[in-house]
């Protein structure tokens, strides 16, 4: 049988720096950005490009960011048709009046919907309540009508954080409410975020609402983003003494969308101007370009004992890079990377190479999966002989004359 080799075909590019995958080195823009936040994290959605990175990995205090696994359960209970919008759920007692460990009522403190006790609320309103106006009260009434009681509903939130791969969250609570082992990364809310746009976009709308009015009282969204005019459609802010001011953003504009998170900062008035600032520059600064559209051929490779001499190898998703725009010259470089010849048969679903991108320095940022265009059948018995004496007598395949 033909010995295989190994091709490897590189693909220069003349773009500039990107960064690694690895949380500790980002992209480098000509114009760098600093921040006053002890975390804080910007990243672009379509391609995981990472922007700006500080202490990113490291374990914060989210305050009411962490609400958004409360809301990610909500909405997963709404897809699942589990609940409606219209469902009624029961304020307690306990959501009304926060009590401590031994029962003894605390003293009413952090962001509330005003909710009443004994009353009945629409599932909706609750949403509402935990989005715009960041309610502790609708948090809790939510966890105990989904759940039967928090602490059930915080074991399903920590449940929901492994299978989402948050590898550096926990959570004792559904409100953020200050509590020893209650933490995330800025990553880790940057991926929760990027999952609830992708499991739930028929519900994302909830978060770009500016204003909500209930039990006769309106309160705005915290979210100053929502009325900069740069795109920003969400998320959730936060804000304990012991986390500082933070924010979880996203903004679309152009076909991109970048994810902001900020955490640390000294007041409000830091939080909404270093979130836009940060916000513009990352849309300024940096582009997407798209390499090769999804089913594109990336490559033609030979085809040992098969029906056809060649087969096309395509990727099936969109190969999408983030550049800095200012930093012109420097090479990228595509590595095309597959056992050739193939041996026959080849299945169209068949996984038969690897699109490698590395930076200048090496250093791999991303791999995509090459498959055949076509199915590729086993040749006939004197298509094999042909073969095999073309072998014999040139000491290599026909078929391969790369």
């Amino acid at each position: 049988m033909k010995k295989k080799t190994y091709k490897i075909k590189l693909i220069n590019i003349l773009i500039n720096f990107l960064f690694l995958i690895v949380i500790t080195e980002e992209i480098k823009a000509e114009r760098i950005i600093n921040t006053s936040a002890k975390q804080a994290l910007l990243i672009d959605f379509n391609t995981d490009r990472i922007l700006l990175n500080n202490n990113a990995d490291m374990s914060m205090a989210p305050a009411s960011m962490s609400k958004l696994m409360t809301v990610y359960l909500a909405f997963e209970a709404l897809a699942q048709r589990r609940v409606k919008l219209n469902t009624n759920f029961v304020v307690s007692e306990k959501a009304w009046r926060r009590k401590d460990k031994n029962g003894n009522s605390l003293p009413p403190s952090g962001s509330s919907m005003f909710l009443e006790p004994n009353t009945r609320v629409e599932f909706e309103d609750l949403l509402r309540g935990i989005i715009v106006q960041s309610g502790n009260d609708a948090c809790i009434v939510i966890a105990e009508g989904l759940s039967g009681s928090e602490s059930s509903f915080v074991k399903e939130m920590n449940k929901k954080s492994e299978a989402l791969g948050l590898t550096n969250s926990k959570f004792m609570n559904s409100t953020g409410w200050p509590e020893n082992n209650h933490y995330m990364s800025s990553l880790d809310l940057a991926t929760l975020t990027k999952r609830l746009y992708i499991d739930f976009p028929q519900y994302m709308y909830f978060f770009s609402e500016k204003k909500f009015e209930y039990n006769g009282i309106s309160q705005p969204n915290r979210n100053s983003l929502l009325f900069a005019g740069i795109g920003a459609d969400g998320l959730k802010t936060g804000y304990t003494k012991n986390s500082g001011y933070g924010v979880v953003a996203s903004a679309f504009q152009d076909g991109r969308r970048l994810i902001l998170v900020l955490n640390g900062l000294k007041s409000k008035k830091n939080r909404a101007m270093e979130s836009e600032n940060i916000m513009n520059w990352g849309f300024m600064e940096f582009e997407n370009i798209e390499l090769f559209s999804q089913h594109d051929v990336v490559e033609r490779a030979p085809v040992w004992l098969g029906d056809i001499p060649y087969v096309d190898l395509i990727v099936r998703e969109k190969v999408l890079l983030t550049i800095a725009k200012g930093l012109k010259g420097k090479d990228l470089k595509a590595v095309i990377k597959y056992s050739s010849p193939i041996i026959a048969p080849i299945n169209i679903d068949k996984i038969v190479g690897k699109l490698i991108i590395r930076n200048s320095r090496g250093k791999k940022i991303k791999e995509y999966n090459l498959y055949p265009l076509e199915e590729v059948k086993k040749a006939g018995p004197i298509g094999r002989l042909f073969s095999s004496l073309s072998y014999l007598i040139w000491g290599e395949s026909i078929l391969n004359d790369k």
